[in-house]
């Protein structure tokens, strides 16, 4: 985590980062999933096994959840990826949807939401309420660093969505972002800012 928030960390690391803390939380939040017991052939043998005995669905807030996609993918290999795109308005810091792309109708037995940063919890209620709306039963948050006030909204909106997150820093600054934070994760693992 501290080389993640150094501003000295060049993207590619940055993006490294994110994955490798992506996965610890990811085994957190999957922990409670159901699984079914499967045999496997090895050279040898049977042996019995597990796997999820639910399609999982992955939901990362563009741009910056990419990064945390791949992560999720080497876990859970069969699991469906949607995106939803939000955009916070720097002036109200409300989230504006710009991007959504859910099939029809829901296909999974839960969503993982993918989002770096949870700061206001403008983004990360907005999507939930996509999902709920779109018909998604169970939901949880999977984030990297979390401000109170974030925390708060999330909770308070979404009562039954448990939150997964890395680091629960001090406050938001007038302009919405975390501190101590690490700054804009999509531009710090893309290079845009």
């Amino acid at each position: 985590m501290t080389r993640l928030r150094d501003e000295k960390t060049a993207p590619r690391l940055f993006r490294q980062l994110v994955g490798e803390i992506a996965t610890l939380l990811l085994y957190e939040a999957t922990a409670d999933l159901p699984v079914q017991e499967t045999t496997v052939k090895t050279p040898l043998a049977d042996a019995k096994g597990a796997k999820l005995a639910e399609p999982v669905g992955l939901v990362p807030v563009l741009r910056a959840g990419i990064g945390m996609v791949e992560a999720a993918l080497e876990l859970m290999p069969d699991a469906q990826v949607w995106h939803i795109g939000l955009f916070r308005d720097e002036r109200t810091l409300r989230p504006i949807e710009y991007y959504n792309k859910l099939p029809s109708s829901a296909t999974v037995a839960v969503c993982l939401v993918l989002d770096p940063m949870l700061a206001t919890g403008g983004s990360a209620v907005a999507t939930i309420d996509i999902l709920k709306k779109w018909g998604a039963k169970r939901v949880k948050y999977v984030g990297i660093i979390a401000a109170p006030e974030g925390v708060r909204a999330l909770s308070s909106a979404h009562p039954d969505v448990p939150i997964h997150v890395g680091a629960l820093d001090e406050r938001l600054n007038e302009k919405g972002y975390i501190v101590p934070g690490l700054g804009d994760a999509g531009d710090r693992q893309f290079g845009t800012g």
